[in-house]
């Protein structure tokens, strides 16, 4: 496009740089405002594995991951300063469901054999998809953003209204409830635990009520979770590493706590469905790019892409 736009983003997580890259890409003008930037993002403490799961809408979540996936499998291979390595996951099922739709878009997936699903589950596959260790994947995506001529600003937004652009992209995560008043986005709080040891590959029960995760980095292993909604706490909870542990004790024996070395938490915006949408405020075009919840990582480039082809647009809505 040679007639660009001036473009501002509010936040400064995965969903905001990936966004702002994707424009400044497309030939736009952009400036990331914020009040906090990495490492103080909620993407920062991110596990993170590719895993677009109980994610909606179903439909466009998994077209996002997909296109997530190939733009992860290709900074593997591109820049491995990103941080982002393939890795081979198992997840375990307690019952026998569909298979999912974007099984055969990844380098690899398998049916488990009965003989390789832990005690207490009855089903699982084994896929292979990219580790994105976020304390590399962060700094990567703000040095890339400014390389390109993107700027920072640092600043609390109030509101929408008052920023300057032709286009306002909205990524604030959970601050849309005091942005926008949207009350369906809460926090799903989730606590993690690092242990120097690792289990060769992921192990994954993704249910929410019994969400469990070994997530092998090069540095340590990630191990959750919690999934705790409309919970605001961001201390670390002694019960909750008790109940993370004991559960993963279940699907990995051979975890070794003499070897725990930390842990975080984070608040992960979550929303009955992801809202990507324009919105006309007071004749101020607004794009909507929030609500994730703990996919944020593994959808970013398929919003990203979707923010620019809603901003290039130039609907009135």
């Amino acid at each position: 496009m040679s007639d660009g736009m001036r473009c501002t983003i509010v936040g400064a997580g995965v969903s905001g740089l990936s966004s702002g890259i994707r424009l400044l890409e497309s030939g736009h003008e952009v400036q990331i405002v914020s009040d906090k930037f990495s490492p103080e993002t909620v993407s920062d403490v991110a596990a993170a594995i590719w895993y677009p799961f109980l994610v909606r809408p179903a439909n466009k979540a998994d077209t996002w991951g997909i296109v997530t996936y190939g733009v992860l499998e290709e900074l593997c291979e591109e820049a491995p300063e990103a941080g982002v390595k393939m890795r081979d996951g198992r997840e375990y099922l307690r019952e026998v469901v569909d298979l999912p739709p974007w099984k055969d878009d990844i380098v690899a997936f398998r049916i488990l054999e009965r003989g390789e699903i832990p005690e207490g589950y009855v089903f699982g596959w084994e896929f292979r998809a990219p580790v994105i260790e976020m304390p590399l994947y962060m700094p990567w995506l703000k040095t890339n953003f400014e390389e390109q001529g993107g700027t920072f600003k640092q600043g609390f937004v109030k509101n929408l209204q008052d920023l300057e652009g032709d286009v306002i992209v909205n990524c604030v995560g959970l601050g849309a409830r005091e942005l926008c008043g949207d009350m369906e986005i809460k926090p799903a709080r989730g606590q993690i635990i690092f242990i120097d040891q690792d289990p060769g590959i992921g192990h994954f029960d993704q249910q929410p009520e019994t969400l469990t995760y070994t997530i092998p980095r090069s540095d340590v292993t990630v191990l959750g979770g919690t999934a705790q909604v409309d919970d605001w706490d961001l201390e670390i909870r002694d019960e909750d590493n008790d109940l993370i542990l004991s559960k993963i004790e279940a699907i990995w024996p051979e975890l070794d706590r003499s070897k725990i070395i930390g842990g975080a938490v984070g608040l992960r915006p979550s929303r009955t469905e992801v809202r990507l949408e324009e919105e006309n405020i007071d004749g101020v075009r607004v794009i909507h790019n929030y609500g994730h919840g703990g996919a944020g990582v593994t959808l970013s480039w398929g919003c990203a892409d979707e923010v620019v082809s809603i901003a290039e647009s130039r609907k009135e809505s």
